[in-house]
């Protein structure tokens, strides 16, 4: 069912949304892999929520293509003390109902974005630092933080700015309803379909110019070959994910155009550390019989299901070349890459040497939990995986589920072994330190994305450290030793680094993003 929007405020601004194309008006169809789960710009740092999201609401800070941080809603910015950031606002942006945006409204935001009710995975990781914000004049204000934090104009650019006069007192289904999905970006909403489609309108008063699409038709096709079929049959105008499978066979259609770069998303496997003394999940003996300590708190365990694993052959027979192996959460040239940390080699015999040293020599049962319409064939990834781990004693079956589901359940702990995903879109490897491996703490805003509640105070002790380092170089270096920890724990079991597609029809060209966001802004009419 459509969800009815209200109309923005104001004669003009509703003029604009009802009135009929004007002549030559483009309009814009993405198909998208992924699945959105919320209009609410704050309830779920996952990839599809923000690309759907990032049409409607901008960022103080923003990241293009290549992941480089740019001026958005602040024009500039500059540390004047080791623990002051001041930021300058762009003047004469409106907000969609014509209200003009303040920094008033990014104190709104900056208290919000960490604090949304049932939220599966939270932002707080990026506004942890900020124990003070200080509005200066309307286009001016101050960030405090307790200790120099030289990384946080970067993390703000995965803050959307809400604002005041809308949100407060709004719920995630107000967004969800439209009522509050009122932000200054470069469209506005025209009709919100859960599991479906958005559609959107374009902002005649973007403050950086009117985006060439009239309208936007922005459609979730789980299905592969649904997504395929679109593009060939025009119907759609881009589409991600590009199964590959179908890869080479779009590259010879010349009606057809390939994008593609190398992304920030790494596929990985985490097991579950939250049932240190209870009876653990989805796990037994090879009778069935309950086990009395979850096997997986052993790093043994781990590092045996870890190089049981062949990555070369997932990369090449089930990713088909569009996935390079890794140990670790960067790609090699990132900053923090740590080069000593290689992709693990296949050992299944020492696999199983690990087990029985573990206490295992038989193996044990396993249930494996994956989403079926999240990531490039993660789905069939988990399959593959789940052959190699039972050749080594383990037996594993396979619980694929659709992402709405899956993210509310792993949040909830309910997985002892899930296949995941997380890109990286800071460029660096505190994202991943503080979201996924920092100890799930809600005061201290650290490890909002931690599902698995992996705990280690040293590893913690070393990424507040390294992000309070204000020398580059130093920094790095305390990064890459947080890295080599994370892979000496067998914290998770990284698979592999994904490559970036995107298919558009002739006509229509995209700018391929690192940070794997499909966005209409990307799009643009080919000369």
């Amino acid at each position: 069912m459509t969800i009815p929007l209200p109309r923005p405020a104001g004669l003009a601004a509703t003029l604009a949304l009802l009135a009929p194309l004007a002549a030559g008006a483009q309009n814009l169809t993405i198909g998208i892999g992924g699945s959105p789960t919320s209009l609410d710009p704050h309830f779920y740092n996952a990839s599809p929520n923000i690309s759907l999201t990032m049409h409607l609401f901008d960022r103080l800070v923003e990241q293009d293509a290549q992941a480089r941080i740019q001026p958005a809603l602040a024009e500039s910015w500059r540390a004047i003390s080791d623990t002051t950031w001041e930021f300058k606002l762009r003047p004469g942006v409106k907000w969609h109902d014509g209200r003009d945006f303040t920094a008033d409204d990014v104190v709104f935001t900056i208290g919000r974005a960490p604090n949304v009710p049932n939220s599966p995975g939270g932002f707080g990781g990026f506004v942890r630092a900020i124990t003070r914000t200080e509005v200066v004049d309307p286009l001016t204000l101050r960030f405090h933080t307790a200790a120099p934090h030289p990384l946080l104009p970067t993390e703000l650019a995965s803050i959307q700015i809400i604002s005041r006069h809308v949100g407060e007192g709004a719920t995630t289904e107000d967004y969800n309803s439209g009522r509050a999905a009122i932000g200054t970006g470069p469209y506005r909403i025209g009709s919100y379909r859960p599991g479906d489609r958005t559609e959107f309108t374009r902002n005649p008063d973007y403050w950086r110019g009117q985006e060439p699409w009239a309208r936007v038709s922005y459609r979730f096709i789980a299905n592969d070959a649904a997504r395929t079929a679109g593009i060939l049959a025009g119907d759609l105008d881009v589409i991600d994910q590009v199964p590959s499978t179908d890869i080479a066979r779009l590259r010879q259609n010349p009606r057809l155009q390939i994008s593609e770069i190398q992304g920030l998303r790494l596929i990985y496997l985490m097991t579950d550390f939250s049932r240190a003394d209870g009876a653990p999940v989805h796990v037994s003996d090879n009778e069935g019989r309950p086990l009395p300590r979850n096997p997986m708190l052993d790093s043994r365990v781990r590092r045996a299901l870890s190089v049981a694993i062949d990555r070369e052959a997932l990369a090449e027979r089930v990713m088909e070349g569009t996935a390079r192996p890794t140990g670790q959460w960067l790609p090699p040239g990132s900053y923090s890459y740590n080069p000593a940390v290689p992709a693990p080699r296949p050992d299944p015999e020492g696999a199983r040497r690990l087990l029985a040293e573990a206490g295992f020599p038989q193996g044990f049962r396993l249930t494996l939990h994956t989403p079926n319409d999240r990531y490039p064939n993660d789905a069939r990834t988990a399959q593959a995986v789940a052959q190699m781990w039972t050749r080594i004693g383990v037996r594993t079956q396979v619980e694929a589920l659709p992402w709405a589901s899956y993210s509310a359940r792993a949040a909830r702990q309910e997985f002892n072994a899930r296949l995941a995903g997380w890109g990286s879109v800071t460029g660096e490897a505190s994202y991943m330190l503080v979201n996924i491996f920092g100890t799930f703490d809600r005061e201290r805003r650290t490890g909002a994305s931690n599902n698995s509640r992996y705990s280690n105070p040293e590893l913690d002790a070393l990424t507040a450290r390294a992000t309070a380092t204000l020398d580059d170089g130093a920094r790095e270096k305390l990064l890459q030793e947080a890295v080599a920890m994370v892979d000496r724990e067998t914290a998770m079991i990284p698979l592999f680094q994904l490559v970036n597609f995107w298919a558009t029809r002739r006509g229509v060209t995209y700018e391929p993003r690192m940070d794997e966001r499909t966005v209409a802004m990307g799009a643009r009419p080919a000369n």
